[in-house]
């Protein structure tokens, strides 16, 4: 059996994640999740980049219309975060989207709305 891909380090964002969530718990918005995941970051001193313009190929031409992923971890690992009661499929593509314009292989979907810290690792 092989390893997971960024095994480690994946398991480091979740650990901030776990974190950041038994600090503040359920109910906040997304943007307040956001900021306080970035300070666990930097206490945790995980590399990252917030709110990455990512740019969109179509047969090598660069389109306009660009996404931004919430975070690009160990300039590897796209980190989206989500503060809702459930995760749905919709999401799950809205990551797949990212990993594709960007050529990552290892995306992390993190639901900070529910009870429990919900999260997810996607390959592409």
């Amino acid at each position: 059996m092989s390893d997971l891909l960024y095994k480690n380090e994946v398991y480091q964002l979740i650990g901030a994640s776990m974190e950041v969530h038994h600090q503040l718990g359920p109910g906040f918005l997304e943007h307040v999740y956001q900021e306080a995941l970035e300070l666990e970051f930097q206490q945790r001193i995980i590399p990252y980049e917030r709110e990455k313009l990512l740019n969109i190929f179509y047969k090598g031409i660069k389109l306009t219309k660009t996404y931004t992923a919430d975070f690009i971890c160990f300039d590897n690992i796209i980190v989206e975060l989500k503060a809702l009661s459930q995760l749905t499929g919709d999401h799950e593509s809205q990551l797949i989207n990212y990993l594709k314009a960007t050529k990552l292989r290892v995306g992390i979907l993190i639901n900070f709305g529910a009870q429990s810290l919900e999260y997810k690792r996607l390959i592409l």
